[in-house]
């Protein structure tokens, strides 16, 4: 028995406004707090990520609307094969959330908010993969819950746990870089085809039969309902507007964690879409490029910011002029356009270097700055674990800087979908020159599936 229920730590947590870790009695043998019991949400394909992050800990259970994933990953993982099972994350933390410490939430973009909101509020911490949510409504409610809810959280943006972001915010800090004015983050893609991007043979998407393995109406969750369509399970859903956000928030939450956190990118005045091709009310773009207009941050001179993805060269942004590095241009990663020297940061906003290669040279042989922001082990998830432990006092990708970074991503999303130029008023959540876009920025809900609004009163 716990000594502790979760509503009691709930209240106890919410009163010293603190994230306290929180555990259940081990079910091994060994004394509580030895390991954390963890529960997955999504069992097959990149869940992968979570059970290598947790296979020192307790797997308690997993859970995925498609009984056909339930061993995709047991070879490697043979936790999952004790572990039990449900369809219903409503029904499985109904069951055994009083058992659990973790949840890991590995659905397809639509459906993170409702997973990742119904662990919340039971006081269990979570982890969400990337991007955070599928609208920008849901990225301030997740905000909100994690101060009322005291939870651990953290977002699978594994690049932001890497040595390179640390070292890059490390170089800017020592001023090498000077102001930072301009920046261009950059990716191919989509690649229709390819195990994640498949377009359906016509529009509207046909109705296919629903696999028997597979409860359709849980897979929709909060968009439903529709007919199924072959395309949308189990892995190329990305690519629908409904469901997935395309090569934007596959890869935004990558290549852009660097920018966005070394430049304090969170409220633009404005989003204007540069270029486009392709893209429809059901499928996500072919390409884009998308230009954020930032004020002074602080000491931080106005910026500009670009995203591009695409796979023809017109969204691909040019190299600084000073870039002497031997081969081609990189194919994805960051230009940064600063005052003093020029950078780059890779697609995991990693491996960062001055664009001018003797430079890079120089400043090594000079003695980089000393590392003063505290490295991280194992990626997003082990960093979540470690939290848990009470090892370390938070996460870096916590909701706190995942819900705003998901936002400007979310916002260039729909100026991609739409486009020409938004302005945009942070503070009071509107697009102020086109009204008739602030309804794509809380998508509705069908009944049964309303989470946070209580958070909004």
């Amino acid at each position: 028995m716990k000594n502790l229920s979760r509503r009691t730590f709930q209240k106890t947590a919410a009163a010293a406004s603190t994230a306290i870790p929180l555990f259940s009695i081990g079910k091994t043998g060994q004394s509580a707090n030895s390991k954390v019991n963890v529960a997955m949400i999504g069992a097959g394909n990149i869940a992968a990520q979570a059970y290598s992050g947790t296979r020192n800990e307790n797997l308690v259970a997993i859970c995925d609307v498609d009984t056909a994933q339930f061993g995709q990953h047991a070879g490697k993982f043979p936790s999952i094969n004790n572990a039990r099972t449900f369809t219903d994350f409503r029904v499985m933390l109904d069951k055994i959330g009083n058992d659990l410490d973790m949840v890991c939430v590995n659905t397809p973009d639509h459906t993170h908010f409702p997973a990742t909101m119904e662990a919340m509020q039971r006081g269990l911490h979570v982890f969400t993969q990337k991007p955070l949510v599928h609208n920008i409504w849901e990225a301030r409610t997740l905000k909100k819950a994690k101060e009322k809810y005291q939870v651990l959280t953290n977002m699978g943006n594994q690049g932001h746990t890497f040595n390179g972001i640390r070292q890059l915010k490390e170089w800017y800090d020592h001023g090498i870089f000077g102001q930072i004015t301009e920046a261009h983050s950059f990716i191919g893609g989509p690649h229709w085809g390819n195990p994640f991007f498949s377009r359906p043979e016509t529009l509207p998407p046909t109705q296919d039969p629903v696999p028997a393995t597979l409860d359709w109406n849980l897979w929709q969750g909060p968009t439903g309902p529709a007919p199924f369509h072959h395309r949308y399970h189990p892995k190329t859903w990305r690519g629908f507007n409904r469901y997935g956000t395309g090569t934007f928030g596959d890869w935004f939450c990558h290549v852009a964690d660097a920018p966005v956190w070394l430049l304090d990118l969170y409220e633009p005045v404005s989003v204007e879409a540069v270029n486009t091709a392709g893209g429809n009310e059901w499928l996500v773009v072919d390409g884009c490029s998308i230009k954020f207009e930032f004020r002074h941050r602080g000491d931080k001179s106005p910026c500009t910011f670009y995203w591009h993805n695409g796979v023809t060269d017109e969204f691909k942004p040019k190299a600084p002029a000073d870039w002497s590095w031997p081969g081609n241009p990189p194919a994805a990663g960051t230009y940064y356009f600063g005052t003093k020297n020029n950078g780059f940061t890779d697609n995991r906003s990693n491996n960062p270097r001055l664009a001018n290669k003797e430079a890079q040279i120089e400043f090594k042989a000079s003695g980089y700055p000393d590392e003063v922001i505290p490295r991280v082990k194992g990626g997003p998830i082990k960093e979540l674990v470690e939290a848990v432990k009470g090892n370390i006092p938070a996460c870096g990708a916590n909701f706190d800087y995942a819900a705003p970074f998901t936002e400007i991503m979310l916002l260039g999303l729909i100026a991609a979908n739409h486009g020409g130029k938004i302005e945009w008023d942070s503070k009071n959540m509107k697009i102020t020159n086109r009204p008739e876009l602030n309804r794509f920025l809380k998508e509705p809900v069908r009944k049964g599936w309303e989470y946070g609004e209580e958070l909004w009163k």
